[in-house]
């Protein structure tokens, strides 16, 4: 299901605790225009902005049921002038919603600490933002990026990560590890090294974990019966992605493997995962390969169509 307007408003057409995901990624602050007034991510300081995610996260938790999980993508950005960037050489988007944008950007208040080309923090103060206001930070996963966007920059490193933030509404969550386990990189013919530090009984009862039958000798030398899981090891928090584009016309596009990582892992066949900033409908793409209902709000109506034109592609296969 797809609703066009601000998800401020939106956002209360949907049902209490009716969601057990939501996995999105919010126009960063400063850095695009996405073609309507009073838009998330123009505001004119980082506070505005933080406060504004802060307050759709109370609609957010109650649609989010009590065992669901937030997961929110969020990159940084520079303070200053053309959103702290200096050059249109800077990355591929030269475009007027992008670079272009930036370029004529007017520099943001004198602010109380924040100089031009301070780098703001926005992921985590937005991040701390939430866990003051009663939301569990589980995970700052990093989005180590292969192909990131280049940066004509001399003066300091170029950026090639972004944070994606594990964020639950109580201790206890539904989550399930073993749906996005990571190979091995060696075959399971002895002990030691990184490949065995997560040894477990697997839940796959049956499966090449229970023949295996290994033992490990601990530290204190008294042997105990450990098995490897056939499936692979526990994910690690720093995940090396590619970016990704769509020619349909959007300019930031998810990449499909982070929807997919978070929605095998907090979902089941049927349940129901949402995406606030829909954008190019990536989340509802993957969410329907993978059998999951999807709800996405989209403030651009001409990214309406792009999305419709998505989803109904994965029908065809």
């Amino acid at each position: 299901m797809l609703l066009i307007g601000d998800v401020r408003e939106k956002i209360k057409e949907i049902k209490d605790e009716s969601v057990q995901a939501i996995v999105t990624s919010p126009p960063y602050w400063g850095l695009r225009d996405y073609d309507e007034s009073n838009q998330i991510g123009q505001e004119k300081i980082p506070e505005e902005f933080i406060y504004n995610i802060l307050q759709l996260s109370w609609d957010l938790k109650r649609i989010l049921k009590d065992d669901g999980i937030f997961w929110l993508n969020l990159g940084d950005t520079y303070y200053g002038p053309k959103g702290g960037h200096w050059s249109s050489d800077n990355s591929f988007t030269n475009d007027e919603t992008g670079t272009k944008y930036r370029e004529h950007r007017k520099a943001p208040p004198k602010h109380s600490y924040l100089k031009t080309k301070d780098l703001v923090g926005v992921p985590w103060k937005t991040a701390i933002a939430l866990q003051q206001d009663g939301w569990y930070i589980r995970n700052d996963i990093i989005w180590s990026k292969n192909n990131p966007m280049p940066e004509a920059v001399k003066d300091r490193f170029a950026k090639s990560h972004e944070h994606i933030f594990m964020l639950t509404k109580k201790p206890n969550y539904y989550f399930d590890y073993e749906a996005v386990l990571e190979p091995y990189t060696k075959p399971l013919n002895r002990w030691g090294g990184d490949n065995y530090n997560d040894v477990e009984v697997s839940k796959y009862e049956n499966g090449m974990a229970k023949s295996l039958g290994y033992s490990h000798q601990d530290t204190k030398g008294k042997g105990k019966a450990v098995r490897p899981n056939p499936n692979g090891k526990t994910r690690k928090d720093v995940w090396k992605l590619n970016t990704s584009s769509y020619k349909g016309g959007h300019f930031a596009v998810f990449p499909e493997d982070i929807p997919e990582l978070c929605i095998k892992a907090s979902t089941k066949k049927g349940d129901t995962v949402l995406d606030p900033f829909m954008g190019s409908g990536t989340t509802a793409v993957v969410a329907k390969k993978l059998e999951r209902k999807w709800i996405g709000i989209e403030l651009n109506p001409e990214y309406a169509q792009i999305i419709n034109d998505r989803t109904c592609q994965t029908e065809l296969f």
